[in-house]
Parts: structure tokens; C-alpha cells; sequence
């Protein structure tokens, strides 16, 4: 009989459920590299470490924590693991919240060699032109997963080679966290026959194309104004009004402290024409001078999401920030509280005309403008909205008089 695996996620679908966060040290810092669990490599610690909630809630027996890559399981789960795949994983003993039953990270220390590249649906490479020469050789980007399970051997919990990310379990291990009753776990079976036809396999090698072209020449032009972070980890978001259904954003670093965030993936193809084209013809960029303690969760970040997928749903906007200035409201939920209106929003002015930064940039496919997005403060709003034009346009002399141009700013006095 076949052997079954399968991918082992965590139910983020469970009504009323804590969510962890990154461990800690224990003096509460957050440990340097919570990606070590996810190598398939054993660890060591100097401490024993503890893993805060990101949101109270039900205790579940299997989470993954943080940014998604590090197995926080029950003893309940460890007592499986322990019996049916000793030499598969690492358990390291936590403090999770106020727990007081025991818990543990499950450190996957095996790493095996078994994607099947013709089965799965995508697979994308990294190649010497990303710069990446580490990673030169490895997986880039997998989706419908399938493995070949005649590579496997007699691992019953692993991670797949060239892409870690993926936590791998044999059907034993899945039917014994079922017997269990095990709850916070969720299987996809990633054996068996492929789940596309010919057909779609031709489309899907035509969109990795388009996005291999489309990621590499923006990359290009993102690596001219300043260094890229490679280290930020800003979740995609699949889906939602964006050309390609993926919603990306990069970080990047530039003289003078500068940190500049950018939307990449509004000149994106449009994913349902699997045809070359610079999608809405336009990307964002928000800069600041200010200090950011983790850009993934900075304000910057946030109110560039927020401003993109209303840029995103509105054609009238599209078009008018491609030629024009324009301001607009987004909520200021999260947001600092110098940038919050009465009302509760946060104003912007969009289409700002930098002197650090390229009006636009070719693509294969044609010109993209970039876009500049300038926080305003409440009192900068009310003064645009009151005086139109005339007073976007003296609100433009007094920010290039105060010399602050397109930079966004919590700290800062009003112009008006």
C-alpha cells in the first residue's frame, strides 16, 4: 500500500483561540532568530525560553508561534512525537503565558530531500541573478505541494529540503494526533496524484514567467534607491483587488537613516489574462527619517497597506494619483495618535513630487509612476480640505520650505 504524508499546519480557524507570539528570553526579549526552528537542525539554548500570547484565548495542544514557523505543542502531542518519531524531533521545554500543564517547541531536526517538482502545482527556484548566492539552488516559492514518498525513509515528522517551511508528517502521526484528540492541528495531504491537469500547468508555467520578469525587474529598480532588507518578514497576502492577487511590500534602507517602504505588486500582471502588462501602472512608496523599532510592525507599514488596497479597489483613485496630487482618509486604527483626526482617520497626500526619489521606472511591459504617500498631520488635513486646491498647493510650498518634502513624520510640527 502507498505511503500518505502530510503537511501539518496549525487551525488559526479555531472559534475563541490564543495566538502566540515569538519566544522570549527570560527577561522578555525576543529571542534573535525564531527561525532557527525551522532549519531541521537540533539547537541549542542557554535558557530556558517563553512564548507570550499575541492574543488571550483557549489553550490549543499544537500552535505555531510568531511569524508562523515555530511549533508550540502540548506534553499530550510531545508523548506522540516522543513514541512514534524519536529521532525526528527536538523537544525543548517553554513557559507558554501562565500555562502551568507543560509545554514544548517542537525543533524538527530531519530534513528530507522529496518534493516532487512535476507533481506539484509551482515550483520556483532562487537563481545567481536574485543575489541571494546562499540560497542559489533552493525552492523560492512552492504551492500544491506534492512529495515523492518512495525519498522519504523512515521519517515520520520532517521538514522538506529547499523549503523548511513546510513541517511534514506521516499518516501514523497524523491518525495518532486524531485518536488524541489533538486540538489546534490541520492536514493536507501532499501525496498522491497531482491536483492540476495539463492545462493548468501550462497556465500556471505562464504566470510564473510573467512573475519571475515582473519580480526581477522590480527588484532591479528597488535595489538603486538603497539596500533591500532581506531579514523583515512582512507576510504576503493572497488575494484581495491587487493585479496578481498577491499583496507584497518591501523595506528599504537609505542614506541619512532613511527607511523607505514600497507596495510591491500593484504593476503586477493581471493574474486572470496570463499576459505581459504593468498592471495598474503603479507602485507606493512612503520614506521617513524616524526611528522604527521592527518595520514589520511599524506605523509606516501599516498605513501603506491601508492606503494600497484603497488604491487598489478604486479606479477613479488610480487614475488620478497616476497624474496628479491627491489626498485621502484611511482609518487610524493602530496608528500613532499625533496622526489621528477627531474622527479617528489618518490623512494623506499622495503624488508628491520627490527630490530623493525617481518620478518612475520601466518594466518589460511599460512605464510604472511611483507614487509618494505623505502622512499628514490633523490640523495639515483640516486646512487642505477647508482651502482645495489652493490650499494643497501652499501646504507643497511649506513642506519643501520646512524642508521635510515627501517624508512622513510622527514628531514633527505642523506647517499650518
Amino acid at each position: 500500500m502507498a505511503l500518505r504524508y502530510f503537511e501539518l499546519r496549525d487551525d488559526v480557524n479555531v472559534p475563541g483561540s490564543w495566538e502566540l507570539n515569538d519566544p522570549t528570553d527570560q527577561s522578555g526579549r525576543e529571542v534573535d532568530n525564531p527561525w532557527m526552528f525551522r532549519k531541521g537542525e537540533p539547537v541549542q539554548l542557554e535558557e530556558r525560553l517563553k512564548v507570550p500570547l499575541t492574543r488571550p484565548g483557549r489553550p490549543l495542544d499544537f500552535s505555531m508561534a510568531g511569524v508562523g514557523v515555530t511549533p508550540v505543542i502540548h506534553a499530550k502531542v510531545a508523548a506522540i512525537l516522543t513514541q512514534l518519531a524519536p529521532a525526528d524531533v527536538q523537544l525543548l521545554s517553554v513557559d507558554v503565558a501562565s500555562q502551568s500543564e507543560p509545554y514544548f517547541i517542537a525543533n524538527v531536526t530531519r530534513v528530507v530531500r522529496c518534493i516532487d517538482d512535476e507533481a506539484s502545482e509551482e515550483v520556483r527556484y532562487w537563481k545567481p541573478e536574485d543575489g541571494r548566492p546562499e540560497k542559489v539552488g533552493k525552492y523560492r516559492a512552492v504551492s500544491g505541494m506534492r512529495i515523492d514518498p518512495t525519498k522519504v525513509g523512515d521519517a515520520n515528522v520532517f521538514r522538506t529540503w529547499g523549503w523548511t517551511i513546510a513541517l511534514i508528517v506521516s499518516e501514523d502521526i497524523k491518525e495518532a494526533l486524531e485518536r488524541a484528540g489533538i486540538t489546534g492541528v490541520k492536514f493536507k495531504e501532499v501525496t498522491g496524484p497531482s491536483a492540476i491537469s495539463p492545462e493548468e500547468r501550462e497556465w500556471n508555467r505562464r504566470l510564473l514567467e510573467l512573475r519571475e520578469q515582473t519580480d526581477t525587474a522590480r527588484e532591479a529598480f528597488w535595489s538603486t534607491l538603497g539596500k533591500l532588507d532581506e531579514e523583515v518578514i512582512i507576510p504576503i497576502v493572497v488575494g484581495g483587488s491587487w493585479p496578481a492577487r498577491r499583496q507584497v511590500w518591501r523595506v528599504i534602507h537609505r542614506p541619512g537613516g532613511r527607511t523607505l517602504v514600497v507596495t510591491d505588486g500593484l504593476s503586477d500582471f493581471f493574474v486572470d489574462r496570463a499576459e505581459p502588462s504593468v498592471g495598474f501602472g503603479l507602485e507606493l512608496a512612503l520614506e521617513t527619517d524616524e526611528s522604527l523599532n521592527g518595520v514589520e510592525k511599524s506605523w509606516p507599514l501599516l498605513l501603506l497597506e491601508r492606503v494600497g488596497n484603497e488604491v487598489a479597489e478604486h479606479e477613479r483613485v488610480r487614475e488620478k494619483v497616476k497624474t496628479g496630487l491627491m489626498s485621502m482618509e484611511v482609518s487610524g486604527k493602530g496608528m500613532p495618535q499625533p496622526l489621528v483626526t477627531q474622527e479617528g482617520r489618518v490623512g494623506v497626500l499622495l503624488g508628491m513630487e520627490p527630490s530623493a526619489l525617481p518620478r518612475s521606472f520601466t518594466m518589460p511591459s511599460g512605464e510604472v509612476r511611483l507614487v509618494t504617500v505623505k502622512a499628514l498631520l490633523p490640523t495639515e488635513l483640516a486646512y487642505l480640505l477647508e482651502h482645495g486646491k489652493k490650499g494643497r498647493e501652499e501646504l507643497l510650498r511649506r513642506f519643501d520650505h520646512e524642508g521635510q518634502g515627501h517624508l512622513s513624520r510622527v514628531g514633527r510640527s505642523p506647517v499650518v
